[in-house]
């Protein structure tokens, strides 16, 4: 019998694949870990100039594929998450802007497949660890109108178990909490159980170790959560190393994001500030993770994929950053919520020795959708017409078949809902601004600006030269190309499908000749 493989997402991850020859190979395991508000400059593989080094994260580049043009679906939490499970934009759900709060709803409906039920209907075990923020629903003690308030703490029966969570959209166990480390309720939930009752209020309202005042369980320590999530990770792994099945882990940190808690040996280890610090313990965890899979024997035949959920926000400091030469956006302009490329390209490496040459390099187009396509190419399954609708695979382009990659084009999405779209080296952006936190802000500043902006990346990657009015047939094509997407459904090939709810008017009133 062949040796089982494994397969790391690094979210800081998909699959393995299929021999070359179609061959169907014993299926992989998968894991996937999502960090949290990470720059791609603050990979010192990415960053010539990084302040700090990041050794481990750097060896799953040296060893494998870095991705240069690889981009979230969103600038900010919750909606990039719900795209990595639903290979789906997530503007086209119910949430049109912004991100869930630690009491809200569920965001994924349960008639969508997600990739966790799709890897347990292919065999697998399944498995979620860490940050959820993609909503479910807590057993209120009344009824509320609203819920999504991040600042609004609501009376739960924390001994009721949740319903409409991780187990239910497609993982056999899971392990974490509702949302950031910065929203309340601050509570573990393991298999839709909280593991402790909540015994006080915590609050903390230093600028880098932020959160909000909220309910805390008596076993949860904001500055012990991301070394206890990894110890619950690895068990994880080292629980189902010898399974017969294949298994899927899903790991969301909730770091380098604020709380910037890093633990006291880590302290000043960056020589640059706290942030660096508690990015050496992201590195650092990554490292923790690649040794339990080569314990139990599964390294090699490993694919980790390392990326974050959005930009580095600028709770890190940037101007303190700056002042030891380090800029977590690594040029590009803007940062987490912005519809600037800092807001939304991100690291993205794929390390698998078996099959990924060591120390290679692709500038294929990347989207944190494409994980889906992606699992079921390696194994070769189909997935139905109604799911992953904006989910290309990128097999072809790890297996050094970039001709074959299907994205041409992406779709962005900033946290106030405003739209770009990206094809080849032009981007249209459908705002005067930055539609997130830098300047120009919707809250001012828009004056006398042009309605759009249109910047060639690949002679202006800062995004400073606004060719709007020099090129209107490509503001026209591009402008185009996106409402099609929009009115599709989808932007692979396949029957039309609907998106969710009612889009946001001021938002997309363009789309529709207004």
């Amino acid at each position: 019998m062949m040796p089982k493989l494994s397969f790391l997402l690094f979210f800081v991850g998909i699959a393995t694949m299929l021999p070359v020859s179609g061959q169907q190979s014993v299926p992989p395991n998968i894991v996937y870990i999502l960090a949290d508000d990470m720059g791609i400059g603050d990979a010192s593989c990415y960053n010539a100039q990084a302040a700090f080094s990041t050794p481990n994260i750097d060896r799953l580049a040296s060893k494998g594929m870095r991705f240069t043009d690889a981009h979230t679906s969103a600038a900010v939490c919750t909606p990039t998450r719900y795209g990595i499970l639903t290979g789906r934009y997530n503007w086209r759900s119910e949430l049109k802007s912004g991100v869930l709060g630690g009491y809200s709803a569920p965001l994924i409906s349960p008639d969508r497949l997600t990739v966790g039920a799709f890897l347990q209907q292919a065999g697998y075990h399944t498995a979620f660890v860490g940050k959820w923020h993609l909503g479910w629903d807590w057993a209120f003690e009344e009824k509320y109108e609203q819920i999504d308030n991040l600042n609004r703490v609501l009376e739960v029966d924390y001994s009721q178990p949740i319903r409409n969570g991780p187990r239910e959209r497609g993982f056999n166990y899971s392990y974490g909490f509702s949302s950031s480390l910065d929203i309340p309720p601050y509570v573990y939930v393991e298999n839709d159980r909280v593991t402790a009752l909540p015994d006080r209020l915590t609050r903390n309202a230093d600028e880098k170790g932020y959160w909000r005042e909220g309910p805390t369980g008596s076993d949860f320590d904001h500055a012990q959560t991301l070394p206890h999530v990894t110890d619950k990770a690895i068990a994880y792994i080292d629980r189902q190393a010898n399974s017969s099945n294949p298994f899927f882990l899903y790991f969301a940190l909730p770091a380098p994001h604020t709380p910037i808690l890093p633990l006291s040996g880590f302290m000043g280890k960056s020589n640059a500030n706290m942030y660096g610090d508690f990015m050496l313990q992201v590195d650092d965890l990554v490292g923790r993770v690649m040794q339990a899979l080569e314990k139990n024997g599964q390294l090699d035949n490993t694919l980790i994929i390392f990326t974050s959920d959005n930009g580095c926000s600028p709770r890190a400091d940037y101007p303190e950053l700056a002042q030891v030469g380090h800029d977590p956006s690594n040029g590009w302009r803007g940062h987490k919520a912005d519809i600037y490329e800092g807001g939304h390209r991100v690291p993205f490496l794929v390390h698998w020795p078996a099959k990924v040459a060591a120390g290679t390099v692709s500038d294929q187009l990347v989207c944190t959708t494409d994980l889906m396509a992606t699992v079921a190419e390696i194994l070769d399954k189909s997935l139905p017409e109604d799911a992953a609708e904006d989910s290309f695979s990128f097999l072809p382009t790890l297996m050094r078949r970039p001709s074959e990659s299907k994205r041409a084009s992406i779709v962005h999405h900033s946290i106030e809902g405003r739209f770009a779209i990206r094809r080849g080296d032009w981007k249209l952006i459908c705002w005067p601004g930055s539609g997130g936190w830098t300047a120009p802000l919707s809250s001012g500043g828009l004056e006398g600006l042009p309605d759009f902006q249109l910047y060639n990346l690949a002679a202006d990657p800062a995004e400073q030269n606004n060719l709007v009015a020099r090129y209107p047939e490509r503001v026209a094509t591009l402008k185009d190309e996106l409402i099609g997407l929009i009115k599709a459904g989808r932007s692979t090939p396949g029957p039309v499908q609907k998106n969710d709810g009612a889009p946001i008017w001021e938002q997309v009133r363009w789309a529709y000749g207004e």
